[in-house]
C-alpha cells in the first residue's frame, strides 16, 4: 500500500504511558488519522487533560467504545486486559490489531486471529502480511536484539548473564510504592531477579531461532532513578574473536533502520525519545559482552508498534519515527 493512503487508527487504553506515546507518534504520522482514543475513566475529557503536552496539538477527546471501519487498532492495555477486550468486542477481521500487552506473545491464537510476534528484525516478512501483531516487551526487545545474531549462528551456549536497568515508566502509569518519587529518586533496587515475566518470551524467541537451546538466562532487572530508557549489559562465553563477532552483528543488522552498532560505549541519552537500539560489543578473554540501550516506551513499546504498523501497510518503515534524542 504505497503513496499517501490515510489510515484510520484507534487506540484502546489511551490514557496510559504507551497509549500516550502512540498518540504522540500518530499525530505526526503523515499517513494516519486518529479516529478515536478510548479511556473509560476519562471519557469525554480532552486528551490534553491526561497528556498535558498535547494541549494545542489535537482537539480529540477520550471515548468509551471502539468505532467500526478502523484500519488499525492499538491495544495499549494491561496484561490480561487485551484478551478480555477482544472477547467483549467484535473487531473486524480487516482491522490490523497491534497488542502491546503480553497476552499474545507466546499464546498467539485467540478466536480466528493468529498473532505474529512483532520483532521486525526477525519477523519482517510475516509482519508485512499480518492482521494481528503481538508487540514485544521492553526488556525482551533489548535482550533479543542483543542476542539475535548469536542465536542465528548457533553460538548461544552455557549460561547467559544479564543485568538491565529500566526507568520508572516501565512499571506503567498507575502509581505504586516503587514508582513513588520519594522511593525512586536517588535510589537503585533489584526486582524479580531470575523470574521476570519477559524471560519466557525471550526464551520462546531464542529457541525459535536456535532450536535446542538449553542455556540459562540469569536475568537481574534493576529499577533506575530516571523516567525512561533501558540499559542492559549481557555477557557469555564465546570462542569467536571480537572481529568475527562484530561481523555477525553488522551482517545481521546492516539493513535495519533503527539498530546501530557503536564502536564506543553507549548511554541512555543517545536513545531516549528515539526508536533506536544501540549496541556496543566487547571481548574480555573468553567473555563476550553486549551493551544495549533502547527507550522502553518507543523501541520497547509504542515506537515499535508504529514500526510494525508501517511494515504491515507497506508504508516507509521509518515514517513518524524520525525522532531526535534528548541529548542534554
Amino acid at each position: 500500500m504505497k503513496g499517501k493512503v490515510i489510515l484510520k487508527a484507534g487506540i484502546v487504553g489511551a490514557a496510559g504511558y504507551t497509549g500516550g506515546e502512540v498518540i504522540r507518534l500518530l499525530l505526526n504520522h503523515r499517513q494516519v488519522k486518529i479516529s478515536y482514543a478510548i479511556s473509560r475513566s476519562h471519557t469525554g475529557q480532552p486528551l490534553w487533560i491526561v497528556h498535558p503536552d498535547l494541549l494545542g496539538e489535537t482537539d480529540l477527546s477520550f471515548s468509551s467504545e471502539p468505532e467500526p471501519e478502523t484500519d488499525v487498532l492499538f491495544l495499549c492495555l494491561g496484561h490480561g486486559e487485551a484478551s478480555q477486550f477482544l472477547e467483549r468486542n467484535d473487531i473486524s477481521a480487516k482491522t490490523l490489531l497491534i497488542d502491546l500487552s503480553q497476552d499474545h506473545r507466546i499464546s498467539s491464537i485467540q478466536g480466528e486471529r493468529t498473532f505474529i510476534y512483532g520483532l521486525p528484525e526477525m519477523n519482517r516478512e510475516q509482519i508485512a502480511s499480518a492482521k494481528s501483531i503481538a508487540n514485544p516487551g521492553c526488556f525482551a526487545t533489548a535482550i533479543e536484539l542483543a542476542l539475535l545474531p548469536l542465536a542465528k549462528n548457533n553460538l548461544l551456549k552455557g549460561e547467559i548473564h544479564i543485568s538491565a536497568t529500566t526507568g520508572s515508566t516501565g512499571a506503567g502509569h498507575s502509581p505504586s510504592e516503587t514508582t513513588h518519587f520519594s522511593r525512586r529518586n536517588s535510589n537503585l533496587s533489584v526486582y524479580k531477579a531470575f523470574e521476570h515475566q519477559h524471560l519466557a518470551e525471550i526464551m520462546h524467541l531464542l529457541r525459535a531461532v536456535q532450536p535446542g537451546l538449553d542455556s540459562d538466562l540469569n536475568f537481574i532487572p534493576y529499577r533506575g532513578a530516571f523516567s525512561r530508557g533501558i540499559l542492559a549489559s549481557i555477557y557469555l562465553d564465546l570462542e569467536e574473536s571480537l572481529e568475527a563477532a562484530s561481523a555477525l552483528y553488522k551482517q545481521q543488522f546492516k539493513n535495519e533502520p533503527f539498530v546501530f552498532i557503536s564502536t564506543e560505549s553507549i548511554d541512555l541519552k543517545q536513545v531516549v525519545n528515539t526508536n533506536k537500539c544501540l549496541l556496543h560489543l566487547k571481548k574480555h578473554g573468553k567473555k563476550f559482552m553486549i551493551e544495549c540501550a533502547i527507550d522502553n516506551l518507543l523501541k520497547g513499546a509504542s515506537g515499535q508498534a508504529v514500526q510494525n504498523m508501517n511494515i504491515a501497510f507497506g508504508i516507509n518503515e521509518t515514517e513518524g519515527l524520525k525522532l531526535k534524542a534528548v541529548a542534554f
